[in-house]
C-alpha cells in the first residue's frame, strides 16, 4: 500500500531539511518518495488511485526508533535481582549467568515467541530498527541458535559469545576465549554482521578482548564494545583503535576517552535504562556532545539491567538526567542509532530512505520527554507497511 501522509503539524527529517512544519510524505514501495513543507514547494503530490491518504491532523511524525542495541533472545526472569538492587545490593555482571541457565533450558520455539513478542512491543513503541546480540548460550550449540533465531527478525545480528565467562570455564578464562575465538566464531558468522566483547571488570580483559575482536573482523564481522559500564578502563580506546561502529555504556570516561571518541567514527551508545535500573549514576550527554562525540540511544533490553523496550521512556531520562535537549534526544534515537549500526537508509525521513515513520498523538516531538510514560506512539510505519491506528 502506498500512502500520502498530509497535515503534518511537525516533521522531523534528520536531515539538512530540519524540522519542518505543514508538511506531507509520500510513501511509495515501502520507501519515501517525497517529503516536503507545503508552504515551501506550493504543492503537494496528487494522491493517485491506489493511495491511502492519512491526514496527520497536525500532529508531530518522526523517523522510526533505531535501537542499535538489544538483547532479545533470552529465557527466565531477573525480578529477584532487581529487587535486591533497589534494596541496595550492587549491580555486577555475573547475574548474567542465571539468564544463561534459563536460556539453555528453553527450545527454539519458546526463545523465537518470546523474541517476537518483545519485537511486537518495540514495534508498538515506534522501534522500526533493532540490533539483537547473543549472549546467553555461551556454548557453541547455543550461541549458534541465538544468532540464527535473533536474524529471523533482524538483519543487524551481533554475536556475543564474550558476554561473560560461563561457570564450566571460571578456572580457565583463556580457554573460553579460545572457544569463543575459534569454533563459536565460526558457527555463529554465518548468521551475524557484527562481533562484541564485555570489556570490563569481572567479564573480560581488554587482552581477552583484543583477541575476540581481532578475530571477528578476519571473520568479516564488524567490532562493537560493552565498555566503561562499572568503571573506567581500556575498553575505550581499544573499541576507537580497532574501528569500533560503537562503544556502548561508557558510563564512566576519562577525558582521554571522550577525546578519543571525538577524534574517531565510533558512536557512544548511551544506555539510560541501565541505570535507571542499577541506580548507577547517568552519564553526561551534555559533556560528550559538546567535546564532539557522537552520541546515540539504546533501551538495552535485557533481563538483568534494563528490562524496558522503550525508546520514549530512554528519551525522557536522557533530557530530564543526561542534559540533553529534546531534539539531541531525538536524534540520538533515530539517527544517533542508524550511525552506530552504519545504516543511511533509517533514522531519518527523506527521498529514498525506508518509509520507517512514527505518527505521535501529540503537536510536537518534545512531548516524548515532556509527557513521559504517556502512549503517545499512535500509528506507525515499517517498510511502508502501516502498524495501529488508534487515537486516544
Amino acid at each position: 500500500m502506498n500512502t500520502l501522509i498530509t497535515n503534518i503539524g511537525e516533521l522531523t527529517t534528520n536531515t539538512d531539511a530540519g524540522t519542518l512544519h505543514d508538511a506531507a510524505v509520500l510513501i511509495e514501495d515501502g520507501r519515501v518518495a517525497w517529503a516536503g513543507a507545503v508552504a515551501d514547494t506550493g504543492t503537494i503530490p496528487e494522491p493517485v488511485e491506489g493511495v491511502e491518504v492519512v491526514d496527520a491532523a497536525g500532529r508531530a511524525v518522526i523517523p522510526g526508533f533505531v535501537d542499535s542495541h538489544s538483547h532479545l533472545v533470552f529465557a527466565g526472569d531477573r525480578t529477584s535481582e532487581f529487587e535486591a538492587r533497589m534494596a541496595g545490593q550492587k549491580y555486577a555482571a555475573g547475574g548474567i549467568r542465571s539468564t544463561v541457565a534459563a536460556t539453555r533450558a528453553a527450545t527454539d520455539d519458546e526463545l523465537r515467541t518470546r523474541l517476537r513478542g518483545f519485537m511486537d512491543e518495540m514495534l508498538a513503541q515506534g522501534t522500526t530498527t533493532v540490533e539483537i546480540k547473543s549472549g546467553y548460550g555461551l556454548t557453541v550449540a547455543d550461541e549458534e541458535r541465538l544468532v540464527r533465531l535473533a536474524a529471523e527478525v533482524t538483519a543487524e545480528v551481533t554475536f556475543l559469545g564474550a558476554h561473560v565467562v560461563p561457570a564450566e570455564y571460571a578456572d580457565d578464562p583463556d580457554a573460553y576465549v579460545a572457544l569463543v575465538t575459534g569454533p563459536m566464531l565460526e558457527a555463529c558468522a554465518p548468521h551475524a554482521r557484527w562481533i562484541d566483547v564485555f570489556c570490563e571488570t569481572g567479564a573480560f580483559t581488554v587482552e581477552q578482548s583484543r583477541r575476540v575482536l581481532e578475530a571477528g573482523i578476519a571473520s568479516g564481522l564488524i567490532p562493537r564494545v560493552h565498555a566503561s559500564q562499572l568503571g573506567p578502563g581500556g575498553g575505550v580506546r581499544l573499541a576507537v583503535e580497532l574501528g569500533a561502529a560503537s562503544i556502548d555504556h561508557g558510563t564512566y570516561l576519562t577525558d582521554d576517552d571522550v577525546a578519543a571518541l571525538a577524534g574517531s567514527d565510533t558512536v557512544l551508545t548511551l544506555l539510560p535504562g541501565v541505570e535507571f535500573s542499577t541506580r548507577q549514576p547517568y552519564p553526561d550527554a551534555r559533556r560528550l556532545i559538546d567535546a564532539g562525540v557522537t552520541v546515540a540511544l539504546a533501551c538495552d533490553t535485557n533481563p538483568g539491567s534494563s528490562f524496558t523496550s522503550s525508546m520514549p521512556f530512554c528519551i525522557a531520562i536522557a533530557v530530564r538526567d543526561m542534559g540533553m535537549t529534546p531534539v539531541e534526544a531525538l536524534w540520538a534515537a533515530t539517527a544517533g542509532g542508524a550511525r552506530a549500526l552504519r545504516r543511511d537508509d533509517v533514522g531519518r525521513i527523506s527521498p529514498g530512505s525506508r518509509a520507517d515513520l512514527v505518527l505521535l498523538d501529540a503537536p510536537s516531538h518534545v512531548h516524548l520527554s515532556y509527557r513521559p510514560g504517556v502512549p503517545l506512539v499512535t500509528r506507525v510505519w515499517k517498510d511502508g507497511a502501516s502498524h495501529g491506528s488508534h487515537t486516544r
